[in-house]
C-alpha cells in the first residue's frame, strides 16, 4: 500500500513538473553584433527584464551578417520559441526576419530600427530605438552654441543600416537652422563603428589640410578614435558625441568628448522585452506603435543629468512604473 502510494505522489510530482515546464515562457533574441556596446546593453536591458518576468532568452549574434541572422531566425523558429526580439542589421533585412516569424506563427518585435517603412503594421509587435534625427540636431545644435565660428567635420557611422542615414537628417535640418554659427566642412563614413574608424578617418581628414574646430563623432567609440588622431596631431578640438555609454562618462570626465547627446539604451531594451511580453500574455499592442528614446545633452563640465547604460534596475522601474 505505502509503495502503491508512493508511486502515485512521485507520478504527480512529474506531471506538475512538466506542467511548470511547459507553460514556462521562452523568447527569442537575435542581436545585429554583440560586439557592438549598444546592442551589448540593450541585450542585457532585455535578459535583465526577462529574469524579472521569469521568461528564458536564447539570444543569438547575427555578427552584422544577414545570412547568419537568416539562419538564427531558422533555429528559433526550430526551436519554438513563444516570441522573437530583433536588433536588425537595416530595415530590409528586418522585414525579412519578420516575414519568416510570421510565416512560423512566432510573434516578434523590433528594436533600434523603426520598420514602418518595409513592413505592414500587423506584421510586427512594436518597434523601439532612437530618433536619430533628434539626436544629430541636438548635436549640431550644441556645436552651434558652444563653439565659436563652428567649423565641423562629421565622423559618420557606417552607410546601409539606416542609422547614419536618419542621423544625417537631423543634422541637415540643425545645420540650416543655425547655418549662421556653424558649417560642415567635411564628412567622412566609416565601415563600422569602431574606434579605429574614427581614428584612421579623422587622421586622413586632418591629413587633407580641410580647417576645422570640432567634431561630430557618431557614437563613443569612434569619437575615442578621433581623439586619439587629434592628440597625435597635437590638436586641442571639442569632440561631441552620442548614445552615453559607459565608457563616455568617463571620457566626459577625462576630456575626451565635450558633451555627449545621450540616450538610455537600457530603456530601449526594457521596451522592447514588455512590448513583446504583455503582447504574448495579454494580446496587448502597443500604442503608439514606434516608442522613441529621450534624448539629453551632457556636457563635460555638468553631469548631473547622466544615466547609465548599466543601471538596468533603473530601466525597468522607469518602464514599468514611471512613464
Amino acid at each position: 500500500m505505502r509503495k502503491k502510494l508512493l508511486v502515485t505522489i512521485l507520478a504527480l510530482v512529474l506531471a506538475l513538473s512538466l506542467t511548470g515546464a511547459a507553460s514556462a515562457l521562452t523568447y527569442g533574441y537575435i542581436a545585429y553584433q554583440m560586439s557592438d556596446i549598444w546592442n551589448e546593453y540593450s541585450s542585457k536591458a532585455f535578459q535583465y527584464a526577462a529574469d524579472q518576468n521569469g521568461v528564458d532568452v536564447v539570444i543569438l549574434d547575427s555578427q552584422n551578417d544577414i545570412g547568419k541572422s537568416v539562419a538564427a531566425m531558422e533555429s528559433l523558429v526550430q526551436q519554438e520559441v513563444d516570441g522573437i526580439s530583433i536588433f536588425p542589421i537595416s530595415p530590409e533585412q528586418g522585414a525579412q526576419l519578420i516575414k519568416m516569424a510570421n510565416e512560423a506563427g512566432i510573434p516578434i518585435t523590433v528594436e533600434n530600427i523603426d520598420v514602418a517603412g518595409v513592413s505592414n503594421p500587423e506584421e510586427y509587435v512594436a518597434a523601439v530605438g532612437c530618433l536619430y534625427g533628434d539626436i544629430g540636431y541636438a548635436a549640431i545644435e550644441w556645436l552651434s552654441k558652444n563653439v565659436e565660428d563652428a567649423k565641423v567635420f562629421y565622423c559618420a557611422g557606417a552607410v546601409g543600416g539606416g542609422v547614419f542615414e536618419t542621423y544625417k537628417i537631423g543634422v541637415d535640418k540643425a545645420l540650416e537652422d543655425f547655418k549662421d554659427d556653424i558649417e560642415m566642412v567635411g564628412l567622412m563614413n566609416a565601415d563600422a563603428w569602431s574606434t579605429e574608424n574614427g581614428l584612421n578617418l579623422t587622421t586622413n581628414f586632418i591629413n587633407s589640410g580641410v580647417e576645422f574646430n570640432c567634431i561630430f563623432a557618431n557614437n563613443d567609440q569612434i569619437a575615442q578614435g578621433c581623439y586619439q588622431a587629434l592628440q597625435e596631431a597635437g590638436l586641442d578640438i571639442p569632440v561631441v558625441s552620442t548614445g552615453g555609454s559607459p565608457d563616455a562618462y568617463k571620457f566626459l570626465e577625462d576630456g575626451i568628448e565635450a558633451a555627449n547627446m545621450t540616450a538610455p539604451v537600457s530603456i530601449q531594451g526594457v521596451q522592447t522585452f514588455k512590448n513583446l511580453h504583455e503582447f504574448v500574455t495579454e494580446n496587448k499592442i502597443p500604442d503608439p506603435k514606434f516608442q522613441n528614446l529621450p534624448v539629453i545633452p551632457v556636457s563635460g563640465d555638468d553631469l548631473s543629468a547622466w544615466i547609465d547604460w548599466s543601471d538596468f534596475a533603473g530601466a525597468y522601474d522607469y518602464v514599468y512604473n514611471q512613464q
